[in-house]
Order: C-alpha cells, then sequence, then structure tokens
C-alpha cells in the first residue's frame, strides 16, 4: 500500500502504492518507549514511543492527508491518490 521514496517535503516521505480511500487504516505502527525525543518519536498521554516501522516516514504538512490515533494507528483523512504522499499535522 505504501513506499519509502525521496520527498519534497524532508528527506525519505512514505507515499501510496495504490488508491486509500477515506477512513482507511493504512497500519498501526509499532514502537519502543524512549526518554529521549528525536525524528521518529510519538507522544502520546506524555509518554514518549520511537516508532520503528516504515510509517516514520510520514512527513508533516498543514493540510494533512492522514492521522495518527492514540491507540498508534494511521488513517486517511481524505482519499488519497497513487503516488501521493502521506503526511500528517504534527501540531
Amino acid at each position: 500500500m505504501v513506499e519509502i521514496k525521496k520527498s519534497k517535503i524532508h528527506g525519505k516521505g512514505l507515499f501510496s502504492t495504490r488508491k486509500i480511500a477515506k477512513g482507511a487504516l493504512i497500519g498501526r505502527c509499532r514502537v519502543v518507549k524512549t526518554k529521549q525525543a528525536n525524528d521518529y518519536t510519538l507522544c502520546v498521554d506524555e509518554k514518549k514511543f520511537d516508532v520503528i516501522c516504515d510509517l516514520k516516514y510520514i512527513n508533516h504538512s498543514g493540510k494533512p492527508n492522514v492521522v495518527y490515533y492514540d491507540d498508534l494507528t494511521v488513517v486517511a483523512l481524505k482519499n488519497i491518490r497513487a503516488g501521493e504522499e502521506l503526511t500528517h499535522n504534527y501540531g
């Protein structure tokens, strides 16, 4: 469903390999607890987790097309075209 490629936003990005429908589950983050935040750290309920799967390559956008939920799932916020970069609003 997704692949890692060079991003125009920042470094590497995660891109769809096919159409993804709004509301579709893209994946669940595999994580490890951490105390030291880095580029691939998610904060959930004041706990820090390093993402250790391909979902860590989802870059920031003010107009995101995916969302991370507190249960660490990633879901499409809108229909995503094949080849489109997956983005999340880090704020």
